[in-house]
């Protein structure tokens, strides 16, 4: 047998997803704590954090500029979400008036505040986009109703979904403002993960929601932080206890039945603030916390911890098997998946 057929007959029994076999640091040029990182491809990412940081790199991460958003020095952007190279939302988050969205549609040169909350006891913790026109926005509970904001024309107009819509809230229930991921919208479809271990769905575009509960253990520091879908069936959140980071206890679950119902499994290796799937694959994941990540090449059914530093949030280019992870004092990890 030649060295050449060898090969090709190792290549062909390989499994088809396996976990990242890189995570090069980078030099972002900030020190501030990120917690949002979205791609718009291979070459154009985008990263936000506290003291109103927000970065985008042009050329894969191997350089990153920073942004100036206009009065928001102060502002904590947990979420950045993009659309294309050009064209980005960042929500921040905080009481009342800090909770904004504001969009830029000439890569970071001008920014258009497009919401400010005007709801002292609203809080606003995370969005996401179907594309560029269609998006959702979520905030804490306020007094037993949730409150949810759409918008179906870029950010222009944005507008509460009627709370005869959606279920009631529990006592206190909201979300955790971790990594900007417990919000996912594909298509029509929308899922937002809860401080109450719950998820509510919607499969007609927000016009009438359910909601599910999660075999995720909840309490005052914990419940879901990240939830991601690869289609629309299969999906996964993660979480734990943020002020335990080091254990692990029933903190990742997985759905088959697009999120109508969750079985819990174990095997992540501490508490994790975001998960992502690789694009194209149903069955590799990654999961990252502040102590560490970790991989499951087979719809996350087993999980394998990665060695190295912890990061805060993680996200992929579209269609590609490079992500970025963005975490404390500005750092930032290119990922490679093979």
């Amino acid at each position: 047998m030649t060295l050449r057929l060898l090969l090709a007959i190792l290549l062909a029994i390989l499994p088809a997803d396996q976990g990242p076999t890189s995570w090069t640091l980078q030099s972002s040029g900030v020190t501030a704590r990120l917690r949002g990182v979205s791609a718009a491809s291979n070459r154009v990412v985008w990263a936000s954090g506290s003291d109103g940081t927000i970065i985008r790199s042009q050329d894969g991460g191997e350089t990153w500029q920073r942004l100036v958003v206009p009065d928001a020095a102060t502002l904590d952007f947990r979420d950045i979400d993009a659309v294309s190279d050009r064209t980005a939302y960042a929500l921040s988050i905080g009481p009342g008036d800090a909770s904004r969205i504001y969009k830029t549609s000439d890569a970071g040169k001008t920014w258009t505040l497009q919401f400010r909350n005007d709801d002292p006891k609203a809080f606003f913790d995370a969005m996401a986009f179907a594309d560029a026109r269609r998006g959702f926005a979520f905030s804490d509970s306020v007094e037993g109703k949730f409150v949810v904001l759409r918008t179906e024309d870029g950010g222009a107009r944005w507008s509460r979904i009627p709370e005869s819509a959606l279920p009631a809230a529990l006592p206190g229930e909201g979300a955790y403002a971790a990594s900007g991921t417990n919000v996912v919208v594909r298509g029509d479809l929308v899922w937002i993960g809860t401080t109450a271990s719950r998820v509510l769905r919607s499969a007609d575009g927000g016009r009438s929601w359910s909601v599910a509960q999660t075999p995720i253990p909840t309490g005052p520091s914990a419940g879901i932080f990240s939830v991601a879908f690869a289609d629309a069936s299969h999906g996964v959140i993660v979480g734990g206890d943020y002020k335990k980071e080091p254990e692990a206890i029933d903190n990742l679950a997985v759905t088959a039945d697009g999120g109508r119902t969750w079985s819990l499994v174990k095997g992540l290796s501490g508490y994790r603030s975001a998960v992502a799937y690789v694009p194209g694959s149903n069955r590799t994941i990654v999961a990252v916390g502040p102590s560490g990540a970790d991989v499951s090449s087979d719809g996350g059914r087993t999980w394998n911890a990665e060695p190295g530093q912890g990061f805060h949030a993680i996200g992929f280019a579209p269609g590609s098997r490079v992500g970025w992870a963005v975490g404390e004092t500005g750092r930032i990890a290119r990922i490679l998946v093979r």
